[in-house]
């Protein structure tokens, strides 16, 4: 479906959903021009960009940036302008920063069919990036993503995200009232976009990312997503709503994560005092050391349509968790932190780990303060105990 046909598609709703969805074709052009006016965002571009100067000059340095963002987005007047945009970041992004990426499984479904892929969740802005570049370049279109509004701290990375077909997820909402509607308003979207707009919506399979690197889908989003299905079909079993919904588990997996001595801290902090407190915009920095840090290999494999009768919703999250782990590509640093954690020794295979993968396995390792060590290993040897159905 082409996105002007799309937005016909939303305007006969009466825009319903105008409060989550994505931008359409044309807002995307009044928003760049705000956005390249926006003082938050030439802030957070100088001090990033031209720390120097901003401190200096901040101006001449805010002058430049509305420049530079003009200049980029010249010529992007639609959602597809901007994606096609994205796709060379994304290309430099995979060139500079990944010993490659990897896609299997995409070619087994229907180009023309609408799915809603439901992913184990590693990196904030990448998972769905790289869902979008395998789609993109497979002449495919793109899904629409949903992500936390605890991430959109700010109004311009709403802007952001919404440009790029990112639809709000509340996780903020007050009282079990106020947050059962959103709930419903959020189901109602993400049924509308796959059976009626026939348009892929990608979404995570649990809130938050697995820092400790266990892939486990929460029931509660399968409820979420099936709710508004089951509210007006009393008669809909849960399959049928699940089959409706075209549900087809992804699996990612990165060789190192640009992230993970925060994670160790992280976990550490809760582990030790039981709780952590995230720093103003930790979110933000992570998503840029995510798209700029080393990632070596990363693999993205996409699975089969859920088409079963199930008893219950765990039954569907254990055949979702079963396909993304049957999916997730074991690298060199997951069996290096096996054999370094000394659990399970007897999972440890070395039969493809090379003298330059230790090497730089090591390296990553010895950057790791002593206190997060175990914490750091964690996050690669679980994968490789998951996937063994060890934990």
């Amino acid at each position: 479906m082409t996105e002007s046909a799309l937005n016909v598609s939303l305007d006969s709703t009466d825009d319903r959903f105008a409060n989550i969805r994505p931008y359409r074709d044309e807002e995307v052009r009044p928003v760049l021009d705000r956005l390249a006016k926006d003082p938050e965002l030439l802030d957070a571009l100088t001090a990033y960009k031209l720390p120097r100067l901003a401190r200096f000059l901040p101006r001449l340095a805010h002058t430049i940036a509305t420049l530079a963002i003009r200049r980029e987005m010249r010529g992007v007047n639609s959602v597809g302008d901007f994606q096609q945009r994205i796709e060379s970041y994304m290309l430099r992004m995979i060139r500079t920063s990944t010993d490659g990426f990897g896609i299997i499984g995409l070619d087994k479904l229907d180009p023309d069919t609408a799915y809603l892929f439901i992913s184990n969740h590693r990196d904030i802005a990448l998972d769905p990036a790289f869902v979008n570049l395998a789609l993109y370049q497979a002449g495919r279109n793109t899904v629409r993503i949903a992500i936390g509004d605890n991430l959109l701290q700010k109004p311009y990375v709403s802007d952001l995200m919404r440009l790029n077909k990112s639809f709000i997820v509340p996780r903020s909402a007050k009282g079990k009232r106020a947050m059962l509607a959103a709930y419903q308003t959020l189901s109602g979207y993400i049924r509308h976009s796959i059976v009626e707009d026939n348009h892929s919506v990608w979404l995570a399979q649990r809130e938050g990312r697995a820092k400790d690197g266990i892939d486990r889908t929460d029931p509660t989003i399968l409820k979420m997503l099936t709710m508004a299905r089951r509210q007006t079909d009393k008669l809909a079993s849960l399959g049928d709503a699940i089959r409706e919904l075209r549900l087809v588990p992804v699996s990612i997996s990165y060789e190192y994560d640009p992230c993970d001595i925060q994670k160790a801290k992280e976990l550490h902090a809760v582990h030790a005092q039981g709780n952590y407190r995230k720093l103003e915009f930790e979110d933000i920095r992570s998503i840029v050391a995510g798209i700029t840090g080393e990632k070596g290999h990363i693999q993205l494999h996409v699975g089969t349509p859920l088409n079963a009768e199930f008893e219950d919703y765990d039954a569907v999250a254990d055949e979702i968790d079963r396909q993304i782990l049957a999916g997730y590509r074991l690298f060199p640093s997951h069996q290096l932190a096996l054999e370094a954690s000394g659990r399970a020794p007897e999972l440890v295979d070395l039969s493809h780990v090379e003298t330059a993968d230790r090497q730089r396995f090591e390296q990553r390792l010895a950057q790791v303060p002593e206190q997060l060590r175990d914490w750091w290993l964690a996050q690669y040897a679980n994968p490789a105990l998951n996937k063994a159905g060890r934990l």
